[in-house]
């Protein structure tokens, strides 16, 4: 009973914390703002994505070639999606200038319910429920997580070895996508890049508040400058995956591996390396662990019982829910048919039956 007394005082102590702190309360409501306008960008760039495909004929799931990503400059509904996006990040290093990335780095998720909702009612797949409990489980997973960062996370000085540290991890982590990329591009499809983009993105994230702390301290060095080239770098490739990804899957299904696989990996710097996570106790720390896998579960998830996957048949090389027989409407990489478990799909709308987006 004593232990019990001790830990709701000590989260009411945290509680209060969290309300006395101005750069929570601007933070999060930015963060939030982020994510809308993510939602609205995604929905905008896939539409322009899948217009480049029909007029070249060509299909972009193996990475989108020169030719098509100069036609993407040209399509209103892409640029439209790219100024979107634009503001999304403007609002969210706004956010982690003023509060703790292990706190507003998560809060994209909300992203995933607007964009499902835009998406189920453009292209006319009406979320399984299967599906919806895939997004619940990504939504809920990041909201623990936010919840439990936002009472226990601090921040301290990001030091000249921290960064050395972020910047070798990231130099790993591009040598071994693109080596994934260039050998096996043939053969991935949409997590792939959903998941490489995310990666990458935390990256960026942990690099944006590292460049604004050393900024705000009047410490613009060689190697601010260093991690800003880095932050660029991991940004371009980044956003090549993402418009990959659109042509390899439905908007909701990117913006979920982005707004789950991104925070993750900011977070697991912000707490390993930058030491965000110092303050908080030994069950919170296990508690993060659970609703990240949580979360993460909730992508696969989606990935597999997404209504737009099953209904265009794409090859992704992870275990499908069950889909009914094969349609052979989709991309066919030589593996024979898709079998079938005797089970009909939760939900078959035709694609196409939806509002349409102005077609740019």
């Amino acid at each position: 009973m004593q232990h019990g007394a001790e830990f709701a005082v000590d989260v009411s102590d945290q509680l209060v914390g969290v309300f006395a702190n101005p750069g929570l309360l601007l933070g999060i409501p930015l963060a939030l703002a982020g994510a809308v306008f993510m939602s609205l960008g995604a929905q905008y760039q896939h539409r322009g994505v899948e217009k480049v495909e029909r007029i070249t004929g060509v299909e972009g799931t193996t990475g989108l070639s020169g030719t098509q990503l100069k036609a993407l400059l040209t399509r209103p509904s892409w640029i439209i999606g790219t100024l979107m996006l634009g503001l999304a990040i403007v609002c969210q290093l706004s956010a982690i200038a003023v509060a703790p990335l292990i706190v507003v780095q998560p809060l994209g998720a909300v992203a995933l319910v607007i964009t499902t909702l835009l998406n189920a009612r453009i292209s006319g797949h009406t979320p399984t429920r299967r599906s919806v409990i895939a997004i619940v489980a990504c939504i809920g997973g990041i909201f623990l997580f936010v919840g439990l960062a936002a009472l226990y996370a601090v921040e301290r000085e990001i030091s000249d070895q921290d960064l050395f540290m972020i910047l070798t991890i990231l130099l790993l982590v591009i040598i071994v996508f693109g080596a994934c990329w260039l050998i096996l591009r043939h053969r991935m499809r949409a997590m792939f890049y959903v998941t490489g983009a995310g990666i990458l993105y935390g990256f960026v994230a942990t690099l944006a508040k590292a460049i604004i702390s050393r900024i705000q301290a009047q410490n613009f060095d060689w190697l601010t400058f260093v991690c800003l080239i880095a932050l660029l770098a991991a940004g371009a490739v980044g956003a090549y995956f993402v418009q990959t990804a659109y042509s390899s899957g439905p908007p909701d299904l990117v913006i979920a591996g982005l707004t789950v696989i991104d925070p993750i990996v900011a977070v697991l710097i912000g707490a390993l390396v930058l030491g965000e996570a110092d303050a908080a106790p030994l069950w919170v720390l296990i508690m993060f662990g659970v609703a990240g896998a949580i979360a993460v579960w909730g992508v696969f998830g989606l990935a597999r019982y997404h209504p737009q996957v099953l209904s265009e048949s794409q090859e992704l090389r992870i275990k499908r829910g069950s889909s009914g027989p094969s349609t052979g409407s989709g991309p066919s990489t030589g593996s024979g048919p898709s079998t079938s478990s005797g089970t009909q799909p939760e939900s078959a709308p035709s694609a196409g039956s939806g509002t349409e987006l102005p077609d740019q």
